[in-house]
């Protein structure tokens, strides 16, 4: 199954509107930075693991961290899909890509 942006930032919504505040949701945020920071050490090797798989540990925190980032923009009303959109436009322009992310999606269909 795959979830779209929009989707997730509507099921968010849904689940913390009014029940949190961006403040916390921002120190969770920070906490999985953290937990992201972690894995990748151990996977440089300059931390001790006895996880056997990263790759998944990593996975699971990029995960989290995505979780947060569209929940704060969710209980924001922030659409991040149009922001990453228009973002990407200006970067494109800007270090001469030779195609944006609106361009590729419409190739894509």
């Amino acid at each position: 199954m795959k979830i779209s942006i929009d989707e997730l930032q509507e099921y968010l919504a849904n689940h913390y509107r009014g029940r949190t505040t961006e403040q916390s949701m921002f120190m969770k945020l920070v906490e999985e930075i953290g937990e992201v920071a972690e894995v990748l050490n151990k996977r440089a090797g300059r931390k001790a693991s006895n996880e056997n798989d990263l790759q998944q540990q990593l996975g699971i925190e990029l995960a989290d961290m995505i979780h947060y980032i569209v929940a704060i923009a969710a209980i924001n009303d922030i659409d991040l899909s149009t922001l990453i959109i228009e973002k990407d436009k200006v970067a494109s322009i800007k270090y001469n890509h030779t195609i944006n992310l609106e361009t590729f999606l419409l190739k894509k269909d």
